[in-house]
């Protein structure tokens, strides 16, 4: 599948509200164990972030304690 159809019938869907009350954590406490900013977060939370650093997704992920998929997963378009 090339990349343009990729982007045609999915998004990229950040689990990371369900990953939070699984593990009762919250926004703001996360983000002072990765060490960034609640607003940062919430715009990943949200769907609304075009990128995101490699060393981000590790601290959450470690934080978390999961692995990147089980943050991130594709969904198809609504």
């Amino acid at each position: 599948m090339a990349p343009a159809e990729i982007e045609d019938s999915t998004d990229v869907h950040c689990r990371l509200d369900e990953l939070l009350e699984e593990r009762g954590l919250t926004l703001t406490r996360l983000a002072e164990i990765v060490g960034v900013t609640v607003v940062n977060l919430s715009v990943l939370k949200n769907d609304r972030a075009r990128a995101i650093r490699f060393s981000t997704l590790q601290a959450i992920c470690q934080a978390l304690d999961c692995e990147i998929g089980e943050l991130l997963v594709l969904r198809p378009r609504e």
